[in-house]
């Protein structure tokens, strides 16, 4: 049971992973599109973006779970690329994972490019600096926590997921069996030993990324603070 708990571990930190880069990819120069869009079309591109927040894990998997399936087009592609069957596998999980946590991502990188301003840019393209070259030294100096805090998100985001993984992903130990799904089953086995030793993994391992996020979210000025009160309040417990 253990092995079966480390080797559901190691399959939702592949996932997560994987699927961490690649919203990254997907989702900053969406999140850029997004930022400098003015077409009254903006709105509902961001409603699609947004639409996994409301809409439930199992609409979201049935249509994917259909979607992936070798009757339909993109599972008889994915198929005749791979020879390999796309519903119920670890490809499968991670398009699901991409899909449903992309706002996580592409929201607070839209607001942080939002909020940057174009003065910047222009003084960059007056100096001679390509697009290129003004992203890595202007805007991604600039937005570096909202990039932290977005591949965070993601992350603790995709490693909860539940429903859209056993949708499109059943219970496949090794490929598709990641730490929800093995709590699931412990609960249902009433092993609720091994479904707490789980749950409170996750709930720590939450609860420790969200505290680095808004740490790192404080302004420098208010974290050196901070610092400074917890240092005297270790000192004095110590005199004490």
């Amino acid at each position: 049971m253990i092995n079966s708990d480390l080797t559901a571990l190691i399959t939702t930190l592949e996932m997560a992973a994987l699927t961490t880069i690649i919203l990254l990819i997907i989702g900053t120069p969406l999140a850029w599109y997004l930022a400098k869009m003015t077409s009254r079309f903006k709105v509902i591109i961001e409603a699609v973006v947004a639409l996994p927040l409301v809409l439930p894990p199992t609409v979201l998997g049935f249509y994917l779970l259909i979607a992936f399936s070798p009757e339909y087009l993109p599972g008889q592609l994915w198929q005749q690329a791979t020879g390999q069957q796309l519903a119920f596998s670890f490809s499968a999980i991670v398009i699901g994972s991409v899909l449903y946590s992309l706002p996580f991502v592409v929201q607070p990188l839209q607001k942080a490019f939002e909020q940057l301003g174009d003065s910047l840019l222009e003084a960059g393209s007056l100096l001679g600096a390509g697009p290129i070259d003004r992203f890595f030294s202007i805007v991604l100096p600039l937005t570096k926590a909202s990039f932290i805090t977005a591949a965070s998100l993601g992350f603790a985001h995709t490693v909860g997921e539940f429903g859209i993984i056993l949708m499109i992903g059943g219970n496949i130990p090794g490929e598709t069996r990641v730490l929800s799904i093995a709590l699931f089953d412990h609960v249902e086995a009433f092993d609720y030993a091994r479904a707490h030793l789980l749950a409170i993994s996750l709930l720590i391992g939450s609860m420790i990324l969200l505290s680095a996020i808004y740490w790192l979210n404080l302004p420098k000025k208010n974290r050196r603070q901070q610092l400074s009160v917890n240092t005297k309040r270790k000192q004095t417990n110590n005199y004490e």
